[in-house]
């Protein structure tokens, strides 16, 4: 059954579980602080998103979510000890109500939107992690109501405010490679299964609800080491592969700097689908409308797996172009060559000029221009130090404003996952028409823009 999505989190019963709310936890005001409720505090991100918004001297954490008892109750929490806690989110953001200022969503892809929605018909600020949801049309709507009702949003895509990055966008808008003409984005990582459907069950651990774990999702047994706790972005109906985890990093750069919006069209390189898991290895192939720093029309690659592009030892010292074969598909790539002895990063992404100038920005690394000479026309830019947790603080406390709120987030988070619905018609060319949100020349892939929603969990 499919419901109205602005009521789901309306009419959705609350599961008690268990919850730990510490007495006396609200004897003293909290006003001079910016009060935040996290959920999902298990596993790295989920504790590094935790660590970094309570960096920031004004900020009070309030309240904990997860629905495995381990993570609450793991030692790396002992400083928030007087901290509530709960196994469910809806719980929390219940209970603690106008006790919180902001949302901390660090849950797999699948529960994003849903988190993220309650919270914000609350009138919360939110920061929720990348990709900001699940769904093409989930993106638009959290856009949509966050405009509507002028809430404070952050997606959480760090490398965004890394100087790094920050510097690759200013070279390219400074038009030092001319105006762009084609990009690759890359990543080495292979978050899918190319095996048969999985089958079978296993015992759920005891510290685990595994209902409150698939929340809007279809029921499903549970998997060891199939789902929880690390493996879910392999899976169709909670994560979206390696674009949806490292996509996004990757792809933000040239979103900010050419100031994409939707695609015209998708084409996905893959094995044939196996209805439960992402492909470990795809080539998607966009064509983007031009913009004023990119041509009539921008040509836009991206490998990841085993589909990575690796580069051939360059001849010709001077930069000029080599041929770079992309392992195992065919053609060549001359645009990713390298001088002699140098190798493409594992994980990166090639900018090209229409006149065969070019710029490397390697993840997590500064960006190269090829030829070095292009250094001569460079204009360093003069960047102020970011700090992307304590960005989204500030803009919920009244100073300043996020650099990746929903309203960005959305078309990039678009970007990817139409990669991610074209993985199930592999070799299909799909047109999109952004403004009606639906691919015109196929109703199957029109089936995967939205999702019907589970209510009794």
């Amino acid at each position: 059954m499919k419901i109205n999505r602005r009521q789901f989190l309306k009419t959705s019963s609350v599961f008690a579980g268990w919850s730990i709310l510490p007495t006396g936890a609200w004897s003293n005001p909290l006003n001079s602080r910016f009060c935040t409720a996290h959920i999902g505090v298990g596993g790295m991100m989920g504790w590094r998103d935790l660590r970094s918004v309570a960096s920031h001297p004004k900020v009070q954490i309030v309240g904990l979510a997860d629905v495995d008892r381990t993570a609450l109750e793991h030692e790396r929490l002992l400083s928030y000890q007087d901290t509530a806690r709960f196994a469910d989110y809806r719980e929390m953001l219940g209970t603690l109500g106008d006790k919180i200022d902001g949302v901390v969503i660090t849950t797999p892809d699948h529960t994003h939107y849903t988190a993220t929605l309650m919270a914000m018909n609350m009138g919360k600020a939110v920061y929720c992690q990348k990709p900001l949801t699940h769904e093409i049309s989930e993106a638009y709507e959290l856009a949509a109501l966050a405009k509507e009702k002028n809430l404070v949003t952050q997606m959480g895509i760090q490398c965004h405010s890394a100087d790094a990055y920050r510097m690759a966008v200013d070279f390219l808008q400074q038009g030092i490679i001319g105006k762009v003409s084609k990009v690759y984005a890359w990543s080495n990582k292979s978050w899918g299964d190319d095996g048969a459907a999985y089958a079978g069950s296993d015992p759920v651990p005891e510290s685990l609800d595994w209902n409150l774990w698939l929340g809007s999702a279809a029921t499903r047994p549970y998997l060891k080491d199939k789902y929880h706790s690390a493996k879910w972005r392999k899976t169709l109906d909670f994560g979206c592969g390696t674009l949806g985890d490292m996509g996004v990093h990757i792809i933000d750069t040239p979103y900010a700097a050419l100031k994409l919006g939707q695609p015209h069209s998708v084409k996905v390189t893959c094995r044939e689908p196996n209805q439960c898991s992402h492909p470990t290895k795809n080539i998607v192939e966009y064509e983007f409308p031009g913009t004023e720093y990119t041509t009539d029309k921008l040509q836009f690659t991206w490998f990841d797996g085993a589909y990575v592009p690796k580069a051939a030892e360059q001849v010709n010292p001077e930069l000029e172009i080599e041929t770079v074969k992309s392992q195992p598909v065919e053609p060549f790539h001359p645009d990713l060559g390298l001088e002699a002895g140098k190798t493409l990063p594992p994980q990166g992404a090639m900018f090209i000029g229409e006149d065969g100038q070019r710029m490397l920005l390697p993840h997590l690394s500064a960006p190269q221009l090829l030829p070095r000479s292009l250094l001569a026309n460079v204009t360093k830019p003069q960047l102020k130090p970011a700090n992307h947790y304590h960005q989204w603080v500030d803009a919920g406390m009244g100073n300043g404003t996020c650099s990746a709120d929903f309203e960005y987030a959305a078309p990039l988070t678009t970007g990817v996952l139409l990669g991610v619905v074209g993985n199930r018609f592999p070799g299909q060319t799909l047109q999109w028409d952004g403004d009606a949100m639906r691919f015109t020349n196929n109703e199957d892939a029109n089936k995967l823009v939205s999702r019907s929603y589970r209510t009794d969990y």
